[in-house]
């Protein structure tokens, strides 16, 4: 599970409705099923006419995404799989690495290194692997997109049901009591556009955005590792290429995964 996502929330759903008990709001009156009508059914309906169906399709998957922590590879794995291949092809030449695929900790690097052993010159491979980012990118931006939007228009439909709402509280004004309930409850559908919005459809669409940024990165960093091993770089080469990827935490982590005791230098 994403331990952020689920603190997240907690601590949104904590911020609103304990704040409302000590203000001295009742939560009671938080139910009101004409107020989640409009605001949740509303934006539903708002995004399935934004978006194709194709791209609907796709929301459990993005919503598994932010509750699961998303699998990927790391970037110190990179490196020293990246470093492993180019040395093996070094002694055994580029062909050898066709035996070593499963070797691979990651899909992305399997691919690049089969598009080399199958023949395709470096600057393909590399046409190759950069237009297969830019796809990803696409997909991953329309994904967040859908919650962007959501974002977007939960809120202004928390204003239309706030006006509906208070259309209806004009037809109690000879009724103090009710005047005021149906005021109170005119403003939960504010209080539900504005916490659904902000609270969670946009903090959802940035984290996407967030996770994204983090796969296009350790797949770039495959990309100029496979450029490099195709041009016949050393593997020392490589690595130190690579290395200006890491922060100052991430060397230290990698210089420990390759066993390495002294101290090291490293740049944040």
């Amino acid at each position: 599970m994403s331990r952020s996502t689920i603190i997240g929330l907690t601590l949104g759903f904590i911020a609103v409705f304990v704040g409302m008990a000590v203000k001295g709001a009742s939560l009671a009156i938080l139910w009101n099923p004409a107020a989640i009508m409009i605001i949740i059914l509303g934006t539903i309906a708002c995004v399935f006419i934004a978006f194709p169906m194709t791209e609907l399709k796709k929301l459990p998957k993005l919503l598994k995404i932010i509750f699961m922590k998303p699998k990927l590879t790391s970037k110190q794995a990179i490196i020293f799989d990246m470093v492993k291949i180019a040395s093996d092809a070094r002694k055994e030449g580029l062909l050898s690495l066709e035996n070593k695929l499963d070797e691979l900790s990651d899909d992305f690097l399997k691919y690049g290194v089969q598009l080399l052993v199958d023949g395709n010159e470096v600057q393909t491979t590399r046409n190759i692997m950069t237009e297969e980012i830019y796809a990803i990118e696409g997909r991953h931006h329309t994904g967040a997109q859908i919650f962007t939007q959501a974002g977007t228009y939960a809120p202004t439909l928390g204003v239309l049901g706030a006006v509906v709402g208070l259309i209806g509280a004009l037809g109690n004004l000879a009724d103090i009591d009710k005047l005021g309930q149906s005021i109170a409850a005119a403003f939960v559908a504010t209080l539900l556009g504005i916490f659904t919005g902000y609270v969670l459809w946009h903090p959802i669409a940035n984290k996407l955005k967030a996770i994204s940024r983090t796969e296009v990165e350790l797949k770039t960093m495959i990309v100029e590792g496979i450029t490099h091993l195709g041009s016949g770089v050393s593997p020392v080469l490589i690595e130190q290429y690579l290395m200006s990827y890491l922060s100052k935490e991430e060397r230290q982590l990698y210089a420990r995964m390759k066993g390495v005791t002294d101290d090291v230098e490293t740049a944040s």
